[in-house]
């Protein structure tokens, strides 16, 4: 299974974060250490380290780590910096919640420690960012058992980018029930969209799957509608990084696309996300904030040479955002939401 690879953890030495590189694989498998505030940011800019789950986790362990860097013994001046850093590593990539949601959650715990010593204060940190990484481990292992009840031995299944382990702890999202219903014996194929421009399925996605022993076929992203056309597909499976308050989703470029094409061939379009990607305070898509890439990732990545003229402009968002009416339902570790959503996720999101 791909699922024993730890694609973020805290050093050994107490004092680095260690990842995965996935912007090396599938080629390479390389581990990364990192301490500087440069290089932790770089590392989610880049996608050294990606998947809303992920990032979540890895922001936790970075700001810990440089908080142990902070010198001082005050603690007005120690928060200062601890939230300095904090909007630092924020300011990477602003679409994927789970980034934002889990720094705050570290800001909200150091907050509380006032009249704690520092030393106590960065073990409490620790201990949170570790409270982080294993909820995560539950919160896809819960979703993984919830996607399972909406397919049969020998469903068709369409990916998008990657939901996988490697984009969050154990297991993934939208690849969870994959590979549990694999774990399990069931015969499921999956039909991998290779996600330009940055290849996440065809690298990632694809890595995972083959490694786990799945039947699983690689499409290039404009294959999707004559493979449904064929009967092939039973469901979508889609990750997401942000859900707004009435259910819009907002995952990898070309997952709108996707589901308008599910809705014209009938087939059911899922979302998977778990209850943190929920944001009640985003009413709806049009209030997510869409990240906009550099033209190289277009024209020059992967390549050996330029493949469009020099000076062509490019236009390059990273995520898109799938309307609610096209969302069958919304897999999250509290259970399986169904329209209306801005009555069913405030429900979960509050109650769960």
């Amino acid at each position: 299974m791909v699922d024993d690879i730890i694609n973020v953890r805290l050093g050994d030495d107490g004092m680095s974060v260690v990842i995965l590189d996935q912007t090396a694989l599938p080629n390479e498998t390389n581990y990364i250490k990192l301490n500087s505030a440069e290089a932790l940011f770089e590392a989610i800019y880049a996608l050294r380290v990606r998947g809303a789950p992920a990032i979540g986790i890895f922001a936790a362990y970075a700001l810990y780590v440089l908080a142990c860097q902070i010198k001082t013994e005050n603690y007005e001046d120690f928060c200062a910096e601890v939230f300095k850093h904090s909007a630092y590593l924020d300011s990477s990539r602003p679409t994927a919640v789970n980034l934002g949601a889990q720094l705050r959650r570290m800001e909200k715990l150091v907050k509380s420690q006032t009249g704690i010593k520092i030393p106590q204060i960065l073990e409490a940190m620790k201990e949170e960012a570790d409270r982080i990484y294993h909820e995560d481990v539950d919160m896809c292992r819960t979703i993984s058992e919830y996607g399972l009840s909406l397919i049969h031995d020998g469903y068709g299944i369409m990916t998008q980018c990657n939901a996988g382990p490697l984009a969050t702890s154990k297991y993934g999202t939208a690849l969870g029930p994959i590979l549990l219903g694999h774990e399990r014996g069931m015969k499921l194929s999956a039909f991998i969209c290779e996600t330009r421009p940055l290849l996440q399925g065809a690298r990632l996605t694809a890595y995972e799957l083959y490694r786990a022993g799945v039947d699983c076929t690689l499409i290039c992203d404009n294959m999707a509608s004559i493979v449904m056309s064929e009967g092939k597909i039973n469901a979508v499976f889609a990750g997401c990084d942000r859900i707004a308050g009435n259910g819009d989703a907002a995952n990898k470029i070309g997952t709108s696309g996707l589901a308008i094409l599910a809705k014209h061939y009938d087939i059911p379009f899922y979302v998977f996300g778990p209850s943190t990607t929920i944001d009640m305070g985003c009413a709806t898509g049009t209030d997510i904030e869409i990240e906009l890439r550099e033209p190289a990732e277009i024209k020059e990545m992967f390549f050996e040479k330029p493949m469009a003229p020099e000076n062509v402009k490019c236009y390059n968002p990273s995520f898109d955002v799938t309307h609610n009416s096209l969302i069958s339902a919304i897999v999250t570790d509290k259970g399986i939401c169904k329209a209306p959503y801005d009555e069913s996720l405030k429900i979960f999101k509050i109650f769960g």
